[in-house]
């Protein structure tokens, strides 16, 4: 799922709350030049301007629209906006003073003072902090991009996104679509496929976007710009053609200097996602501690019943690819997973995409006993419980995965995933989500599995993931589909 940025005032956050600052340190500044102390605060009138001045720094940012393209204004620029903000706050606050008739109780040079120190100072923030935010985007993002690009402009798209990578993309490869060169590099980026072989690179690597961006004279690759959308990659596609796309979410943005058409299977504002991320780490720091609580008792059970590491730690795959660590109790023997190869002609889910037992032998306590009964330990309680993903809230607490998502896939059940089958990694691992919920072991067809994630994904809201949270404690709590 794509994070779509933020329109308006809240896309510049930070620049207007280094605004806002800049101009009380100007305030108090001002206050103690002109010879009245070192607090301002003390005094009714002052008090009553600190807020107001606030109040028309806002009224004139958004109504002059003075941080529109901020990042993109040259020093000239910046410093004439900058000086017309100023000008236009200390004119609003005589304003205020008249109207208030408190004019003569307030100092005209602590006023004068104020607009030129925040001129002065508002203006050398502005340009140190866009500085540091263009060093960030020469520095690899958390965002992984591949360039779909046809061989005559190449070097100049690849030319533009590192030198307006707003976005902050990691630049994973090109793809060049109307010549084989695969392992040349362009611009310092390999070219790491060819069109044939594009869509199964985005299927096996951490891929989140792709940026197609061909000359006039190079046609789109229309059926691979399918197979791009029916992964669940979020594309771009350059608006020198464009095409619509049923089923999916299109909007035109821009990315680096392109103007783009924007395709994805679905896509959440920055606000969206925001909330989205503060329950994680609301309920991660939670779910760690009742992680911390749980280990005191499970922690020898589970030592004396199988000698060994208490936490099991496992490379998973998460978001578009993107492979982590992820972390349970340990349920199982230490030989696991060089046994499951022998048990994978039992498996519920046969093609090897997703694998489950009834009955699982590697689980710590189970036995087939000689008279054909099933004998079950520690092992099976933690598992039926659920209590073993609780280590999980770690990966949400560091970003890997989020409390409601799809279950993150082990590498070798995603090197035998279908185009389609991939769309189910467009949105962040979760501890729950849409499958657990419809009846968790009990779905044995794995198309079923990636209907409902696919279901997830394209109708995801926030109080989607709430729904999911309260009826997972009803399957929990009545056990239903335990594994």
């Amino acid at each position: 799922m794509y994070r779509k940025d933020s329109e308006g005032w809240i896309k510049h956050l930070d620049f207007i709350i280094l605004d806002l600052i800049c101009l009380q340190i100007a305030f108090i500044l001002a206050y103690a030049f002109s010879g009245y102390g070192i607090n301002p605060y003390t005094n009714f009138n002052y008090r009553n301007m600190a807020v107001f001045i606030e109040m028309a720094d806002l009224l004139v940012m958004f109504e002059a629209n003075t941080m529109k393209n901020v990042l993109k204004q040259d020093f000239y620029r910046g410093f004439v906006l900058t000086v017309r903000q100023g000008v236009t706050i200390g004119a609003l606050s005589l304003v205020y003073l008249f109207m208030l008739q408190r004019s003569h109780s307030y100092s005209r040079l602590a006023l004068v003072l104020t607009i030129i120190i925040y001129i002065l100072l508002t203006y050398l923030i502005r340009v140190l902090w866009k500085r540091h935010l263009r060093k960030k985007m020469k520095e690899d993002g958390d965002c992984s991009l591949l360039l779909v690009v046809s061989e005559d402009v190449a070097n100049t798209v690849v030319e533009n996104m590192i030198t307006h990578n707003y976005g902050r993309y990691k630049i994973a490869g090109i793809a060049v679509i109307d010549k084989e060169m695969t392992g040349q590099h362009i611009g310092g980026v390999e070219v790491v496929t060819d069109m044939a072989n594009a869509a199964e690179f985005v299927c096996k690597q951490w891929i989140d976007e792709v940026l197609i961006a061909t000359s006039g004279t190079v046609p789109y690759p229309k059926e691979l710009i399918r197979q791009f959308t029916e992964t669940g990659v979020t594309v771009h596609l350059n608006l020198v053609k464009v095409q619509s796309v049923p089923g999916k979410k299109q909007f035109v943005e821009k990315i680096g200097d392109y103007t783009v058409l924007t395709t994805s299977i679905n896509y959440a504002s920055t606000q969206e996602l925001m909330l989205k991320r503060l329950m994680d780490i609301v309920g991660g720091l939670v779910g760690c501690l009742v992680t911390g609580i749980l280990f005191i008792f499970l922690a020898p059970a589970i030592y004396i019943a199988s000698p060994g590491p208490i936490f099991f730690a496992q490379e998973r795959v998460g978001k578009n690819g993107k492979r982590f660590k992820m972390y349970k109790f340990r349920s199982m023997y230490m030989d696991a997973e060089e046994r499951k190869a022998e048990l994978m002609k039992d498996n519920k889910l046969g093609d090897g995409k997703m694998f489950k037992l009834d009955f699982d032998p590697r689980v710590i306590g189970n036995k087939i006993l000689p008279d054909g009964t099933h004998k079950t330990g520690i092992g099976e309680f933690i598992r039926k419980t659920s209590i073993d993903e609780f280590p999980q809230f770690f990966n949400v607490l560091k970003g890997d995965m989020s409390i409601v998502g799809t279950r993150p896939p082990l590498i070798s059940e995603t090197n035998l995933y279908e185009l389609h089958q991939r769309a189910r990694l467009a949105i962040k691992p979760g501890i729950t989500g849409m499958w657990q919920v419809k009846g968790r072991s009990t779905i044995t067809d794995f198309e079923e599995v990636v209907r409902l994630d696919k279901e997830y994904i394209e109708n995801w809201n926030f109080g989607m993931d709430i729904k999911i949270l309260l009826e997972t404690l009803l399957v929990v709590f009545n056990k239903k589909g335990a594994v």
